[in-house]
Parts: C-alpha cells; sequence; structure tokens
C-alpha cells in the first residue's frame, strides 16, 4: 500500500500570487480527506511577511474537522514557527532544512548546521508537547545555487533529526534536479546508513518532467510514502524555476495500472483537480485531468 502525503494545500499553493481564502484551503482539505487522503500538510508556521499565502495557519487548523483517521502535518523552519505550532492542533510537524547551505541561506537565513542546531530542540520540544516529528530534508538530490549535494551531508542532516527524535525522513528534491538512477543510489546510501526499518519518504518537483519516473525508482528501492500536490501545483518562492510537484492524481494513476493499492478514489481526485483548476483561473499541470483514465 502507497501512502500519500498530500502538500497541495501548502507547497501547492505557497507560490501562487492569487490570494487563497481559509474557507478554500479548508474546502479543499475536505474534498482531499472525502477522496481518500489521510495524511495531509495543510500548512506552514512561516513568516507571513514572507510567505503571505500562509499566513492564516491557526485559523485553517481551526476550521479543519477533527478526525482520528487523518494526519495534519504543519511545516516549520525555526523554532518560532513551533511555538505557533504548538498552539494548534497540528498532529505533525514537518520539521525542514535544506542540506545545502547556499540554498539554506536565502531560505532560512542561516546555515544547515545553524538550522539544525535550531531545530533539533523544536524536535525535542515538540515531542515533548505531544506532537509527532518528520524530517524533511530539502535539496537532497541537488542545489540550484552551489550544485550536487554530498550525499553525506544529507545523512548526517537526517541523522541529526532522527536523534532529537524524529519518526520519519523525506527526502526532497526542491527544484526537480534528481534523476531515477540517483534516487536509488542515495536511497541505497540511507539503508546502508539507517537499515531498512527507517521510515522513508520522498518529494519530487516535476521542474525537468522526471517526477514520476523519479518516483517510480523510489518505488522499485523499497521506499512507500510519497509526498504529492493535488493537480500538480507547487513551487517554492526560494527556488528558481521550479514547477509544480508530482501530481497526486497523475501518481495514483501510475501506481493503479502497476496493480498498487493507494486508498483513494481516482475519480474523485480528479474532480477535485478539475475544481482546483478553476478556481486557480490558470491551467494547471495534471496530466490526467485533462486526458481522463484510460
Amino acid at each position: 500500500m502507497i501512502e500519500i502525503c498530500e502538500v497541495g494545500p501548502r507547497d501547492g499553493l505557497q507560490n501562487e500570487k492569487k490570494l487563497v481564502s481559509t474557507e478554500t484551503k479548508v474546502e479543499l482539505i475536505q474534498k482531499l480527506i472525502s477522496n481518500g487522503i489521510k495524511n495531509i500538510e495543510v500548512t506552514s508556521f512561516v513568516n507571513p511577511k514572507v510567505v503571505p499565502q500562509m499566513a492564516d495557519a491557526e485559523e485553517v487548523l481551526n476550521r479543519l474537522p477533527n478526525r482520528e483517521d487523518v494526519r495534519y502535518g504543519g511545516l516549520i523552519l525555526s523554532y518560532s514557527g513551533l511555538e505557533r505550532a504548538l498552539r494548534t492542533s497540528v498532529d505533525f510537524l514537518h520539521v525542514t532544512t535544506a542540506t545545502s547551505d547556499a540554498f539554506n541561506l536565502k531560505n532560512a537565513k542561516r546555515t544547515v548546521n545553524q538550522s539544525l542546531d535550531e531545530l533539533t530542540r523544536a524536535v525535542q520540544d515538540g515531542i515533548q508537547a505531544g506532537k509527532g516529528a518528520s524530517g524533511v530534508l530539502g535539496t537532497a538530490f541537488g542545489c540550484p545555487y552551489a550544485g550536487d549535494v554530498p550525499v553525506d551531508d544529507v545523512l548526517r542532516a537526517a541523522e541529526s533529526l532522527l536523534k532529537a527524535g524524529c519518526s520519519e525522513i523525506t527526502l526532497a528534491d526542491t527544484t526537480g534536479m534528481a534523476n531515477p538512477a540517483q534516487v536509488k543510489s542515495v536511497i541505497a546510501s540511507f539503508i546502508a546508513a539507517f537499515g531498512d526499518d527507517l521510515s522513508l519518504g520522498l518529494h519530487f518537483h516535476n521542474t525537468r518532467g522526471l517526477g514520476l519516473a523519479n518516483t517510480l525508482a523510489g518505488y522499485e528501492s523499497g521506499v512507500r510514502r510519497f509526498d504529492s500536490s493535488i493537480a500538480g501545483l507547487g513551487g517554492c518562492p526560494f527556488a528558481p524555476k521550479a514547477v509544480g510537484n508530482v501530481c497526486t492524481e497523475d501518481m495514483v494513476n501510475m501506481f493503479y495500472g502497476m496493480g498498487i493499492q493507494t486508498g483513494t478514489d481516482l475519480a474523485q481526485l480528479i474532480e477535485t483537480a478539475k475544481w482546483l483548476e478553476e478556481y486557480m483561473e490558470r491551467p494547471l499541470d495534471g496530466m490526467l485531468m485533462k486526458a481522463g483514465i484510460a
């Protein structure tokens, strides 16, 4: 069974010029739940002056239904983000740093080691407060400013977050630089370092058209948890030329064709994608909502 972490309400919307209302965000999340999605990154606790689309993080969580079968995640980049998150009902802290100093200085105004020092404390305090913690490592497959990121740097960052108490790690291809052979190599390095029991997830962008190919490479390497975004929406304000995430309904269709279960309703996902495209008032990247189910 594939576990989908739907990031559309956060990563999907954060770079959009059209300001999305709180009501629409909540409606989108409710539609995704009804489509069978049980793990959703609903917002991020970041500076609203820098990412105004996420300024209503607390209000979004306040309006969401309390569901024991649904996990709500929120991204944090700093201890101040943790303090905001702890005042909400968010279930999981998606504790995020890049693994490239060049990118992290632009994204979080600090080096990777500085971020890790702050975030390990945030993980420990968040767990003590009753929240789950997931470590998300950006630029894990390459940096748009510095180029290659040594896998040892990614492993060291993962080790710091795991020692702090994170129960899982997600490797993020922030600007779509990965290729399938590289994905398999990095996953092999992670398994060698941490064993098969590590809960490892993958987060791909489709910047260079390899999102689904990289997803398949991850699956063939044993990964079963993947981030994706409804209608292929997405992009990072600090990542040049980054386009949308792997499209949720397109990914579900790929796995469905392979006979692999995702626990979702593909037809309903397509309808949600069409609804979102109509609301955004521009063509979105998802393919299946244009071509239909074969």
